[in-house]
């Protein structure tokens, strides 16, 4: 066993007894969400796991330890404390060796996936390549890591604030697959379609746990993004959310808002611009992500690893 990860009863349970366990971030509790919808949604989302056949595993850094799964008293101080970080690959050595609280991103969950041997992990969206990048080189580490870190990332695709098209070109030059469920289409997060295809449509939960595995087996190291849009009935149109988009962008360039504040500060401005709305999308689309991600977990049993 790893010396910097701390298992929770039930995960522990979960990996003595061979069931499906599901990766869940935790800067979607942290900087995600505002409170307390971002805890109800944490322990929803658990519970959908658990209805679904699998555990969940919620990640995030606590005294000195990579936490696999959370007590609800602990997805209460993330979801509270103003002293969280956002945890990226730079920052894993920093939080465990200081004793800070950490809150994991994409990259950092898929890190601590790997090391406990979890290879489904369940997220909103992914980061990707930001607006102006050829200028700023604002690229997310969610897409290098998706390049070396053998872990499957059921998400909603990525956020209209970002260069879709850029992103699956980085994806693509980076030789990371991604996959749509449903649809050829990949979506952008608050609507089901970008305007751009994924590389394969895979629908079933068996088809995507026997190409993940093909991949692995082959020895082609890096994650798979299985892009699942948000349910129809929950979605946004897309002219309105590129809309307000634009103008989220500009008030931020107008702020000065950079880094990784930049991301925070738009759901913030976009949740504010949609009276609330973008944020019930928000909470289905992860919703939806979860059921997806725990019938994947289940499969991925019947496809092991060589």
């Amino acid at each position: 066993m790893h010396q910097f990860l701390s298992f929770s009863p039930e995960v522990a349970n979960a990996r003595t007894t061979g069931k499906p366990i599901v990766a869940l971030e935790s800067t979607i509790i942290s900087h995600g969400m505002p409170y307390p919808q971002n805890v109800h949604t944490a322990i929803e989302v658990e519970q959908i796991i658990r209805d679904a056949g699998a555990v969940p595993a919620t990640i995030a850094i606590m005294n000195g330890k990579i936490c696999i799964g959370l007590t609800p008293e602990q997805l209460e101080l993330l979801g509270n404390s103003p002293d969280a970080m956002k945890v990226s690959r730079r920052d894993l050595p920093y939080v465990l060796s200081q004793n800070k609280l950490g809150a994991t991103t994409v990259a950092a969950t898929m890190i601590c996936a790997e090391l406990a041997n979890i290879p489904v992990f369940v997220t909103g969206g992914i980061g990707g390549v930001h607006r102006g990048a050829e200028t700023s080189f604002d690229i997310s580490a969610d897409l290098q890591e998706l390049a070396q870190t053998n872990v499957a990332v059921v998400c909603a695709g990525v956020k209209s604030i970002l260069d879709i098209g850029l992103t699956l070109e980085y994806l693509e030059t980076q030789g990371v697959p991604v996959v749509s469920v449903g649809q050829p289409g990949f979506p952008a997060f608050f609507t089901r379609e970008s305007g751009f295809n994924a590389d394969f449509q895979l629908d079933t939960p068996a088809e995507q746990a026997s190409f993940i595995q093909t991949k692995w087996r082959l020895g082609l190291r890096g994650g798979v993004v299985v892009s699942n849009p948000v349910p129809e009935v929950d979605a946004m149109a897309k002219d309105e959310i590129d809309g307000i988009t634009l103008q989220a962008l500009q008030e931020a360039a107008e702020n000065g808002v950079t880094g990784k504040k930049v991301t925070p500060f738009l759901l913030a401005r976009i949740k504010t611009l949609t009276n609330g709305r973008s944020l019930a999308t928000n909470i289905a689309l992860v919703k939806n992500n979860a059921r997806v991600g725990a019938a994947l977990a289940r499969a991925m049993l019947e496809f092991p690893a060589a």
